[in-house]
């Protein structure tokens, strides 16, 4: 089975990346939907990107109050819609209370192209698991894949 006709649209709309695995459910009668595993989220935050977007990242502190105890030592983040492209990312805990985003932070800026005035909401998911949606400086949603200017079919 192929799909075609509106399928770029469709894959935009969700922001898909490469690897990505989506499950469609069959209904009959030719119709599909895509089931959703949705996690629940544990503690969601918002970060607005200042100075070098390449450096390490400062979390917000109420979200070190939250891990505290069970500081990962890496996190392991990945596309608000997606289940790929995953990076795992080294924590750095400074003993104060104060928790950064440290190696694997810049290929994860590199990749999303993140500049200073990039806003990304951080959801928290347990076991070291984080999602992140990317906004730009004009607040909207940032797409990686597939983007183009043209209508699909």
């Amino acid at each position: 089975m192929y799909l075609h006709t509106g399928w770029d649209r469709f894959a935009r709309d969700l922001a898909l990346e490469p690897g990505c695995q989506l499950t469609f459910l069959y209904e009959g009668d030719g119709e599909m939907i895509v089931k959703e595993e949705e996690q629940e989220v544990l503690f969601e935050f918002v970060v607005v990107l200042k100075g070098d977007p390449l450096g390490i990242q400062k979390l917000p502190d109420k979200f070190a109050d939250f891990v505290a105890g069970n500081e990962p030592a890496v996190m392991h983040l990945r596309g608000v819609r997606c289940d790929c492209c995953r990076w795992s990312l080294d924590m750095l805990f400074d003993g104060r209370g104060k928790i950064y985003l440290q190696t694997g932070w810049e290929k994860f800026a590199r990749y999303h192209d993140l500049e200073a005035g990039c806003v990304l909401i951080f959801s928290y998911l347990g076991e070291a698991d984080m999602s992140v949606k990317v906004f730009n400086e004009t607040h909207c949603h940032r797409h990686y894949h597939g983007d183009t200017d043209e209508e699909d079919d």
